[in-house]
């Protein structure tokens, strides 16, 4: 009888660990994904005035602009996890056009704001992408957590769901081959 009871209590001290452990690695993902909402969000600001800026010398180029405004508004009221990747894609792609439209504007080029705003989307870009790596990566561990025997068993029943990427679809990453292109003047 006691063999018993210390094998179903090394059981059931099992279950609470990798309890434990799985909910501790969905919380990871919860707070990787807060973390590119900051990014993004940060992104989202910056836009407006990019926009403004070359809009202030390229004002026959309504299109991109219009273009630019309509993927980053898509883009802020996304709400799966796949519509955000997708209008992040759409976002960037178009943002790519708009820094091809500032190429032909020497003067654009040569302003102060304009280099500003462009090293400040270039580091924004840099931390999306390091906190994708970072979400993804975190999605990765928690996923294969509880697929992995014997977490499998109960995982499911516990409320434990596969999480999903961060990652673009298949039309979005048509459009964004290259990162957006940042110079420093000249």
């Amino acid at each position: 009888m006691s063999v018993l009871l210390i094998v179903l209590g090394v059981v059931v001290l099992f279950v609470i660990v990798t309890y434990n452990r799985l909910v501790s690695m969905r919380q990871t993902t919860k707070s990787a994904f807060a973390d590119i909402d900051v990014q993004l969000k940060q992104r989202y600001d910056l836009v407006p005035n990019l926009v403004a800026t070359v809009q202030g010398y390229a004002e026959h180029e309504r299109g991109v602009f219009e273009k630019v405004t309509e993927a980053r508004a898509t883009a802020m009221h996304a709400t799966s996890l796949a519509e955000r990747g997708a209008a992040e894609g759409a976002l960037s792609g178009a943002l790519m056009q708009l820094m091809a439209v500032a190429e032909n504007y020497p003067q654009l080029k040569a302003n102060a704001n304009f280099q500003q705003l462009q090293s400040e989307l270039g580091d924004l870009e840099n931390k999306i992408a390091a906190a994708r790596r970072f979400l993804n990566n975190a999605v990765a561990e928690y996923n294969g957590a509880i697929q992995q025997f014997p977490a499998v068993l109960f995982a499911a029943s516990l409320g434990f769901q596969e999480a999903e990427m961060f990652a673009l679809g298949s039309d979005e990453r048509a459009t964004v081959v290259v990162p957006p292109k940042v110079s420093f003047g000249g």
